[in-house]
């Protein structure tokens, strides 16, 4: 990766934080090494965790802000080698700060070879009123490779009785092929108090909403059958069974609800997708 100069960024960008963080997780007889661990700026790993055995390299992604802040451009970049096995996860809740004025920006690519594992598995992220964010996650996968993943998003604070009434956010999210032929992909864009918050064919006037794939695998009938019959303690959901690529999209005002419903996805899909049982990271119940 290439270091970033102050100088080399748009003005927006010349007076926040420059980040990034580059992975690597291989497979070397039988057991998922982090092989690479290339960092700048506030984007850390404390280190590789292998809790169900070598055969799972889990990684605990830091970010010591806590937040991204208007100027703040963040960047991630993992890849995982063949028949390697990557499980990232998150501390706690990230969050898109109010901006003054600059755009906040984080660029997420993760890569899988032939035969390799991924598994992202972020906690959910608040956007605070008033923040001015764009965000964009490219997960490429070969032939034979197979990713589970999530994203959950909350708007403003709700804890606090805040709204998310002004600002911007932008989201991309895309899985593909290496050559760029997309399995699936959608763009978004909301403004503060957007229409598409309270339209019944968007939000519904939810302020927690997320979506969560299982890719690299045609759907199985009985798990599909399974998977729907699962439900969300608060909240709507639903089911997309796609050639290669499952989606799963819940909306709530719960972030928890949200991130419960999404585990117990997890855990039913896992032995088929992965051919493991899920072992929840010890984080999540801290």
């Amino acid at each position: 990766m290439n270091a970033v100069t102050e100088a080399s960024l748009p003005h927006s960008h010349q007076h926040g934080w420059q980040a990034s963080l580059a992975l690597r997780v291989e497979s070397r007889t039988g057991r998922s090494v982090l092989a690479q661990n290339r960092h700048q700026g506030p984007l850390r790993v404390q280190k590789a965790l292998y809790p169900e055995g070598d055969g799972v390299c889990q990684i605990l992604m830091l970010h010591p802000p806590a937040g991204i802040a208007g100027g703040d451009q963040l960047r991630i970049d993992l890849e995982v080698g063949t028949n390697a096995h990557a499980q990232l996860t998150t501390p706690g809740a990230g969050k898109w700060y109010k901006s003054l004025g600059p755009l906040a920006t984080q660029d997420i690519t993760l890569n899988v070879a032939a035969g390799g594992k991924l598994e992202w598995l972020p906690q959910e992220v608040i956007v605070f009123d008033q923040a001015k964010a764009r965000s964009s996650t490219t997960i490429s996968l070969a032939e034979g490779a197979r990713a589970i993943g999530w994203d959950i998003l909350c708007l403003g604070r709700q804890a606090s009785g805040e709204a998310f009434n002004t600002g911007s956010f932008r989201q991309r999210l895309r899985l593909q092929r290496p050559d760029g032929t997309p399995l699936w992909q959608e763009s978004m864009h909301l403004q503060g108090n957007d229409t598409a918050m309270r339209s019944a064919v968007a939000l519904n006037g939810y302020s927690t909403f997320g979506t969560l794939w299982l890719a690299g695998i045609t759907p199985d009938a009985a798990l599909i059958e399974a998977l729907r019959a699962l439900t969300i303690s608060s909240g709507t959901y639903g089911l997309s069974a796609l050639p290669q690529t499952t989606i799963i999209r819940a909306m709530s005002d719960s972030a928890e609800a949200i991130r419960q419903y999404f585990e117990a996805v997890w855990a039913l899909a896992r032995p088929q997708l992965i051919h493991r049982e899920a072992v929840p990271p010890r984080i999540w119940s801290t």
